[in-house]
């Protein structure tokens, strides 16, 4: 929301009252209160009649401070809030004296200038990380209301990031955003998943603690500036440093909550019935049989809408008509191996054998007038799900108890966007508030009934809508997205802020949603889609089976299925680290690389993980441009080598893509190409890429139970390089990839492949010394 016309002037009907300077400073046990009168006291008198702004400035653990803004305090609480992790007190300084007065927390300090104009400074020792200076912070009158905003100084080159899943350009920088979640599908400024969470890459996040519209101008109304805006006569948000940007998603999932695991299973390859298309028993058993006579590894098998009768969802009950033995069909399904996941909503159509039930024990949102909300749009007259009312709780789980009594292992929680304001909730919610926030106990409910019934580390879901806390019940996916290029690259800009929003696991509609891809467009997604977190094949009105396209899309999807699950042992340890600290799974390249300004800006390629570059194709002849940082990174697939920093113009078939190795890294791939759960450690290979004189790199090889089975480090000092492994004793290789020859092996027996050299240590070795000679590459 804009206030002014230019440097000078409000809009007409808006008055802005800001502090003028800080009148009193008041010291507190574990906090700073600065108290801002709308214009300068030159006497006892001015204090008449004159609006005073309070300002609470304390840290809920280091390197965070929580800034409080204030006008009236005396407005009821409104709830919901944002359900924040309790923290250990941290230690704080605080010292006031006659200039100034400052509280520090960790490397944070929060300094108030007591002498002239209003000034808050954000400062990591001298050094100014952000500030809030003249006319920045107020309150501001308008023909719609009273509004809080503070507004946060950017620097030169200073880049914005996050606020949730956009499809906009990346770096936020001119932009403005309403977090307020709509179904407005990829190609819009509207988001299925508004977070009230920025990063900048210059060391430090702000997160405005409001589950309602927050509006974000960013170095749009005011170019040096973030602007943010609440109604009402508070607003409340944390700067967080880091100084790294992983450091500042660390803390931020500290705060707000980190996601749990997903099964390992779940990161394998699913394929969904589609939307609108026909399908019964035999198309579903089709489909599958086709994907194993055509030897491509399938995991999930994902029902879509229809799964229950038109106009009736959701009734939680199969389709009798295409599914009439629903039990038994499950049962065959998953003596295949394979896990079941099923579509729903949190809304109840009127035609569902539910609803009369709903309405009776008042589990549907109602008018003010006591009347049950209804509109037709998606379904017939459907209503939604009160999930602040305990007993409508139970009710809606207990109907997904039944359906994973049946089998079922997951649900794809769609939908939770379109939520109305003109409501009245059990628990008297503010319903602007709720809005945003409805996702956050939707899918808690579903994911926690998971949980319950299959075991923590069993549950996941695939959810479109989310705000700040969702982060807690993977997965996510990107919503409806069209078969283009175009619209695989903004899900792909759309999954990176979301990434940089402290949501660890993402994935997309491969092939796109909307539309039948072209055979180019489907063959490059699916690498992209099985470089990805979770990868799911899925349409709108067309199916996703390869083989409808042509015999080549077989043996893509064949290639990069089997090579996502030899790389689990990589994978599901970049998994530990978002379950860990938060950091999530594909990373836009300034969260690996903050130091290199040209990555600032890239949003056409990712890093899977810490160690794996990735450079999707967007174009119908194979032209790719990419770039990597500093050292020499190996193409994964051919071994060719780039050197960076620098641009890389390339071309691609089908059967690849720009899938670089960092320098100096361990890649661990796992021997089973058919199931991405298995164990990890058994007769894994270490691939080492580049490693130069002084440096060391570590593997770390997981649990499919998400412990650590196995440690390995790699070092390289003078010509020798050491191995030396922690953990279960199971057959092991070491790969020294792009090396020719080596001298001598001590611990195991050295031989040559096309790759470079395999080093096989002897029965129950953890240590391995190889000697590379004079001839072989730095």
């Amino acid at each position: 929301m804009k206030f002014t016309t230019g440097a000078w002037l409000m809009r007409p009907g808006v008055t802005l009252y800001h502090p003028a300077q800080a009148y009193k400073v008041k010291v507190e046990p574990d906090a700073l209160v600065a108290y801002g009168p709308v214009g300068w006291l030159a006497h006892r008198g001015d204090t008449h009649d004159m609006p005073l702004l309070t300002v609470r400035f304390s840290s809920p653990m280091p390197d965070v401070i929580r800034v409080q803004i204030i006008h009236h305090k005396g407005g009821q609480p409104r709830k919901p809030e944002f359900k924040l992790q309790a923290q250990p007190s941290p230690e704080v300084t605080i010292k006031d004296d006659a200039q100034a007065a400052t509280l520090t927390s960790g490397r944070l300090t929060v300094r108030v200038e007591k002498e002239g104009n209003w000034k808050i400074e954000f400062k990591d020792g001298e050094q100014v990380v952000t500030s809030s200076g003249w006319r920045g912070l107020g309150f501001i009158d308008t023909e719609d209301g009273r509004y809080i905003r503070e507004q946060l100084s950017l620097g030169v080159g200073e880049c914005v990031y996050g606020l949730g899943e956009r499809f906009t350009p990346f770096v936020k920088n001119g932009q403005s955003v309403d977090t307020w979640n709509e179904d407005g599908g990829t190609n819009s400024d509207i988001a299925y998943k508004n977070v009230p969470f920025y990063l900048t890459n210059r060391g430090y996040g702000v997160f405005v603690n409001h589950p309602e519209r927050v509006s974000f101008e960013i170095a749009s109304e005011n170019v040096e500036r973030v602007q943010f805006s609440v109604p009402g006569e508070m607003l409340e948000y944390f700067l967080i440093y880091g100084p790294s940007p992983k450091e500042v998603l660390e803390k931020y999932t500290r705060l707000t909550g980190r996601p749990p695991l997903p099964p390992a299973w779940s990161f394998g390859l699913w394929l969904s019935t589609s939307f609108t298309t026909d399908y019964d028993e035999d198309t579903v058993t089709g489909f599958i049989q086709g994907m194993a006579d055509r030897d491509l590894p399938l995991h999930v098998f994902h029902f879509d809408c229809f799964w229950m009768k038109a106009f009736q969802w959701c009734d939680f009950e199969w389709d009798s008509d295409v599914f009439p033995d629903p039990e038994a069909m499950l049962e065959r399904l998953k003596a295949r191996g394979l896990h079941i996941c099923v579509w729903i909503n949190p809304y109840i159509a009127q035609q569902s054998a539910l609803f009369d039930e709903a309405v009776a024990r008042g589990y549907l949102l109602k008018r003010p007038n006591g009347d049950v909300w209804q509109w037709d749009r998606w379904q017939s007259g459907l209503g939604v799900v009160d999930f602040t009312n305990p007993d409508a709780c139970r009710w809606y789980g207990d109907k997904l108890r039944t359906l994973v009594d049946m089998g079922v292992d997951c649900f794809k929680t769609d939908f939770g966007e379109r939520i109305p304001t003109d409501v009245v909730y059990f628990d008297g919610s503010d319903p602007f508030k709720m809005h945003n926030y409805y996702p956050y106990i939707y899918n808690k409910l579903v994911f926690e009934m998971l949980e319950e019934k299959l075991g923590k580390g069993e549950a996941v879901v695939f959810a479109r809508s989310a705000t700040s806390g969702c982060q807690q019940f993977p997965v996510h996916w990107g919503g409806d997205c069209f078969s283009t290029f175009e619209s695989m690259a903004e899900s792909l800009r759309g999954g990176l802020s979301l990434g940089l929003s402290g949501f660890g696991f993402w994935s997309h509609d491969i092939g796109g949603f909307e539309g039948s891809p072209p055979e180019a467009v489907y063959k490059r997604w699916i690498a992209f889609g099985l470089l990805s977190s979770h990868s799911r094949l899925h349409g709108s009105g067309s199916y996703r089976v390869p083989w409808l396209f042509d015999g080549e899309a077989v043996d893509v999807l064949r290639l990069f299925t089997k090579l996502k699950c030899r790389l689990m042992p990589y994978l599901y340890a970049q998994a530990l680290d978002a379950r860990d600290r938060g950091t999530p799974m594909m990373r836009a390249m300034m969260l690996e690389f903050p130091d290199d300004p040209t990555c600032d800006a890239l949003d056409c390629q990712y890093m899977l993980g810490d160690a794996l570059l990735v450079a999707p194709v967007f174009s119908y002849d194979g032209a790719v441009t990419y770039y990597v940082p500093q050292g020499r990174w190996t193409n994964f697939l051919s071994g060719e080598v780039v050197e960076g920093p620098g641009w890389a113009r390339e071309m691609h078939d089908f059967m690849s893509l720009p899938l670089m190795v960092r320098p100096n890294t361990v890649i661990a791939v796992g021997s089973c190409e058919d199931r991405p759960d298995y164990d990890y450690g058994d007769d894994v290979t270490l691939r080492v890429y580049e490693l130069a004189d002084g440096e060391r790199a570590r593997a770390i090889i997981p649990s499919v139970a998400g412990g650590v089975d196995a440690t390995f480090e790699v070092r390289r000092e003078v010509g020798e390089i050491a191995v030396e492994r922690q953990g279960a004793l199971k057959p092991w290789r070491l790969l020294l990839v792009g090396v020719e020859s080596v001298a001598s092996v001590e611990g195991g027996a050295a031989e040559s492949s096309p790759e470079g050299v395999v080093v096989t240590p002897a029965k129950d070795a953890d240590r391995l010394r190889i000697s590379l000679g004079v001839t072989s590459p730095a």
